[in-house]
This record gives C-alpha cells, sequence and structure tokens, in this order.
C-alpha cells in the first residue's frame, strides 16, 4: 500500500496565513474571494468562441473581482428562490455563465448539478432521467438558451437566467455550508435508464483541486488552464474551474464543438498563455495527430505547455508516441504528455506523474498478463498513469478484498479526502462502492514500481477459457489490421452462444465504418477475414462476428466514451443496422 503524499502546495501559494490553506480556507468560495481581493483585476476566466471557420478567436474575460460579484449574485437569486441543500441543475452551454453558475450554487449553500442543455444530441433521455433522479428545485440557465430549457422541462421546473440576478449580496449574507455538506452531484457515464450522482463534498472538491494542483505545480501567476472538455464532465470541472479557483491561475475556455470542428484551435491556445496545463481522454490526442496538418504544426508554439494529461478512458502507449513525435516539432516537450487515471467517485484526479517525472511505457508478457500478473518483457504494452498525490491506492482481489501485491493484477482501490460521500439516494450500492472509507473502483490494474497501471474495467473483462482479455486491446487489434474501421469507434464484448447451439459465449466487436464509406459484402467480408486472423494470432481468440455500422451508430456517453454495455444491449436487441452483406459465423 502507498502513503499519502504530504502536500506542499498549501504553503507555497500566497493565501490565508497558515501553512495549511483548508484550514483557513476549507470552501472553494473562501479561496475566490481571496483571489477577488489579492488579483482583483486580474484575468480569471476567459471563454474563446469561433463565430467563424478561420476566426482567431473572440475573447471575453472576467476578472477575479467581477467573477466573485457575479457568483454571489447568482447566489443571491437563488438565495430568493430555493432553500440550502436544494439541487439545482446546471443546463448552459460552454462558458464563462457555467463557471459563474456552479460558483454562484457553492456559495448559496445549494447542491448544484452539473448536465448539459437539451441541445446536446443523442442525450435527451439521458437529461430527463438525470433530472427525475435528482428533482432539482430550479434550473439555471443563460438568455439565449432560456427558451428551449423552459420548452424542455415543460413548466415542471422554475427555470432562472444567470444573466439577470440582480445584485450580489454581501458573502457573509449568505448561507455558508459546511465542508462535509454535499457541494454538487456528479452523474457518472451510464445508461439512461440508471443514473448514478456521486455526492462530492465541499470538502472534497477543495482536496482534489489542491491534489491536482500539487501533481502539477501549478500556481497564480505562472500557470493556465487551457480546457475544451464539457463543465458537466468531471475532469472539465475540476481542471477548468475548481483547481484555477483554488491555486488563483487563469482558466481558459473552449467549447467542445469547436475543438471536434478544429482540433488546432485547442493547441494554439495552448502556445498562447504562460505553463499552460490541459486535459482530454485519449481519442483526442489521436484526433490531433490525424486531423492537424503538417503547416498548421509548423506553425504552432508548444514550448510553452507545462502538462497535458490524458484520462477519462484507456490510454494507449501508441497514442502518447505518436502526438509526442507531431508535435514535438513544435516545441512540445515529450514530458508534458502525463498519463492519469481517476474517476468521479473520487472528484476525478486519482494518479499521474508531473512533467518532472516523465511517464513510461511498460512492455510486459501477454501471457502473464492475461493471468493476472505483470512480468516485463513482452508484447503487452501498458502506459505508466504515475504516483498519487494526497491520497492512498491499493490492488485488492475483487472477490475477497484481500489486497495484492506488486505486479499483480486486480482491482484499483482508493482511499483520500477526495473520495466522495456515495450516490445519490442509492444506499445499498454506496455501501456496495464505498467501506470503510476505501472506494471499490470497479477498474482492474497494478502497482508496478509504485506506480499504477491500468488495464480495463472490470465489468467489460472478456474472460474466455479463464483467461483476461482487455475489449480495447481487442479494439486496437481491430482498427489496426481493418482500414474501413473508424478510431475507437468500437465496442468488443462477449454475447451468449445462439440458442440450441452450445454453451458459453463467443465474441463479438460492433466497429463504425470512417464517414464517407459504404462497405460492400466484399469489404465486409476481407474485415472479418482479417480482423479474425489477427485475434488468433495477437489473443488467442475467435473472434465470431464482426458488425461495420455506419459512423455514428456505437452508442457513447454524454462525456464521449464508447459505451460498450449500451453497445452490447443493442446488439442483443436486433437494433444495430450493419451494412450489406455482413458475414458472421
Amino acid at each position: 500500500m502507498t502513503s499519502p503524499t504530504t502536500d506542499p502546495t498549501a504553503a507555497a501559494l500566497p493565501g490565508p496565513p497558515s501553512e495549511d490553506a483548508d484550514a483557513d480556507a476549507p470552501l472553494l468560495t473562501d479561496r475566490l474571494r481571496h483571489w477577488a481581493t489579492e488579483r482583483a483585476a486580474r484575468r480569471a476566466f476567459t471563454q474563446v468562441d469561433f463565430p467563424e471557420p478561420d476566426s482567431p478567436g473572440v475573447h471575453r474575460t472576467l476578472g477575479w473581482r467581477s467573477l466573485d460579484e457575479r457568483a454571489r449574485a447568482v447566489a443571491g437569486l437563488l438565495a430568493r428562490t430555493v432553500r440550502p441543500a436544494d439541487r439545482v441543475a446546471l443546463l448552459l452551454p460552454q462558458g464563462l455563465d457555467y463557471a459563474v453558475a456552479f460558483l454562484g450554487c457553492l456559495y448559496a449553500g445549494v447542491i448544484a448539478v452539473p448536465l448539459f442543455g437539451p441541445e446536446l444530441p443523442g442525450h435527451e433521455g439521458r437529461l430527463t432521467a438525470v433530472l427525475e433522479d435528482c428533482e432539482p428545485a430550479c434550473v439555471l440557465t443563460d438568455g439565449p438558451s432560456r427558451g428551449s430549457v423552459e420548452a424542455f422541462v415543460g413548466g415542471r421546473i422554475p427555470v432562472l437566467d444567470t444573466r439577470a440576478p440582480g445584485a450580489a449580496p454581501p458573502a457573509a449574507e449568505l448561507p455558508r455550508p459546511a465542508p462535509d455538506d454535499v457541494a454538487y452531484l456528479q452523474y457518472t457515464s451510464g445508461s439512461t435508464r440508471s443514473p448514478s450522482g456521486v455526492m462530492v463534498t465541499h470538502a472534497n472538491v477543495v482536496a482534489n483541486a489542491r491534489q491536482a494542483v500539487t501533481a502539477f505545480g501549478a500556481a497564480a501567476g505562472r500557470s493556465t488552464s487551457v480546457g475544451w472538455l464539457p463543465l458537466f464532465h468531471d475532469m472539465g470541472l475540476v481542471l477548468s474551474v475548481a483547481a484555477p479557483v483554488y491555486a488563483g491561475f487563469s482558466s481558459v475556455l473552449l467549447d467542445p464543438v469547436a475543438f471536434l470542428e478544429r482540433p488546432v484551435r485547442w493547441l494554439r491556445l495552448l502556445g498562447g498563455y504562460p505553463g499552460t496545463i490541459s486535459a482530454a481522454p485519449n481519442f483526442a490526442y489521436d484526433y490531433c495527430v490525424t486531423r492537424i496538418e503538417a503547416e498548421e504544426v509548423a506553425g504552432l508554439r508548444l514550448d510553452r505547455v507545462a502538462a497535458l494529461l490524458n484520462g477519462s478512458e484507456p490510454v494507449r502507449p501508441g497514442t502518447l508516441e505518436r502526438f509526442r513525435t507531431v508535435f514535438g516539432a513544435a516545441g512540445l516537450a515529450a514530458r508534458a504528455v502525463c498519463p492519469a487515471y481517476g474517476l468521479a467517485e473520487a472528484t476525478v484526479f486519482v494518479t499521474a506523474d508531473g512533467p518532472a517525472e516523465p511517464s513510461v511505457t511498460v512492455e510486459c508478457d501477454a501471457a502473464a498478463l492475461a493471468a493476472g500478473r505483470i512480468e516485463p518483457g513482452g508484447t503487452a504494452r501498458l502506459a505508466d498513469c504515475g504516483r498519487p498525490v494526497g491520497q492512498e491506492v491499493r490492488i485488492a482481489d475483487p472477490r475477497t478484498g484481500a489486497e495484492l501485491g506488486a505486479d499483480r493484477v486486480g482491482e484499483i482501490v482508493v482511499r483520500g479526502p477526495n473520495i466522495g460521500a456515495g450516490y445519490w439516494k442509492q444506499p445499498a450500492r454506496t455501501a456496495e462502492t464505498f467501506r470503510d472509507g476505501w472506494l471499490r473502483t470497479g477498474d482492474l490494474g497494478a502497482l508496478h514500481e509504485g506506480r499504477l497501471l491500468v488495464t480495463g474495467r472490470l465489468k467489460d473483462l472478456i474472460v474466455v477459457d479463464g483467461r483476461n482479455h482487455y475489449p480495447q486491446d481487442v479494439e486496437e487489434t481491430v482498427q489496426s489490421v481493418v482500414e474501413a474501421v473508424r478510431r475507437d469507434r468500437l465496442a468488443a464484448f462477449l454475447v451468449p452462444h445462439p440458442a440450441g447451439v452450445e454453451e458459453g459465449e463467443e465474441l463479438v466487436v460492433v466497429a463504425e465504418a470512417r464517414r464517407g464509406t459504404e462497405p460492400d459484402g466484399a469489404a465486409v467480408r476481407d474485415a472479418l477475414t482479417a480482423a479474425r486472423g489477427a485475434m488468433a494470432a495477437q489473443h488467442g481468440l475467435r473472434l465470431v462476428e464482426l458488425l461495420l455500422v455506419p459512423a455514428g451508430t456505437v452508442p457513447r456517453t454524454s462525456s464521449g466514451k464508447v459505451a460498450r454495455a449500451a453497445c452490447r444491449e443493442r446488439f442483443l436487441a436486433g437494433d444495430l443496422r450493419p451494412f450489406p452483406a455482413e458475414v458472421a459465423g
């Protein structure tokens, strides 16, 4: 078991006169008030919009004093409308208003529920389910979005406008929550029928912001967060709002759609500020490599980037290598790319290595890995996701809970001040997941030389003949040999053998075809043949079926991850429509 790391951040940062900043400033709003005084006119949050495809970006900025005043104004509006501990749903587009609304909720002592507007395509059912689960007393939105939000809620929930809240009351006149009170509900990725809201306390979010700041050495005056991750996403909320407010450094926000339209926008902004820190899932780094042209790379200045976290989904060593190679030419330091591990139940951040300690790729024996051991030397490659900061991580037997030794694969279990208070209205699941102060993550991994290797999700594990196979490895094999497959838009899973054939399960992969392509029968048969050969050679598995489906078919969560369980449900229900002449068996 690793021991909690000491916390140098509080002593290093300017702030209240205490070696432990949290002792005098236990709430994130305490830190906000501090910076509103100490850095009143300095840039706090900037929103960058791109009204035209080739626009350099239109910047709108709030200083620390303005940010604090606007947040207190929203809190005053809420205090006149709802009671402390009521839930308040945030249905706003990405930007300054979202950050103001969230901080206003913290000031008002209500429980914020960071969500997304009804315009997010394909997630209306999930939004409805979450609203039914959290039962908000009101909804916060902005003026331009108010009409669509009111139409969506249909008069069932009062809708308030963050842009017209009235005067800002003094902080002393607002309710003051206790550190252990719930600050917000972070709804995890999952099916629309079973939303799960993690209860994150005020103490949790301050602790996790402190841990992230410590890991990357961020501080006021020398660091800037640049983020496109949605603010309803745990990593986006902590890295783009909570950590900057805790440490007093600037945050630059752009819309996720702006990144997807032209990923070079993100990298240009990274080069435009000192000591930039950002985060993105693995797919985003591959997306940058494939979508940014060489002449655009030549115009980038990435030597100012301090740290780029790769997290939220499995980190692929090949992705790290491709990204470092392509953008190293623009001045990006290899050690600035930092694999990380986290989850909503731990607020978000669990492990990472900052740029002072470069990450490594562990090459290990594939057969030993399938048997649950890390043995150096071999063809299986795992990204090192770093060490815990300010918390404990151990590896446990998923069945017995017994702690396993180094280089043994088991369930990742975490303990620390950032661990959430449980699931909203789910006492049984809370008792199962949060045990004696330890969080059962449901993720599989191993500790190798004190650093965390993440191998996959326990529920997604593919077990055939007693051997463990990780779906992301199976998916990587398929997309590496089938050119028609759209990268990182595929799902591997087991399904029961057809009734009357035999007992057990068989392997299926559903993969989106590249946009603009419509594979014919011959192409699909060739794809199946290539995938089967690679599967047998690399994994010793028999791939029974490969479905090539149109782009946009494989279901994803609201944060962009492939939803394997949902894809499996759709496959079993016969709801997937593959391209013609798909061949099975």
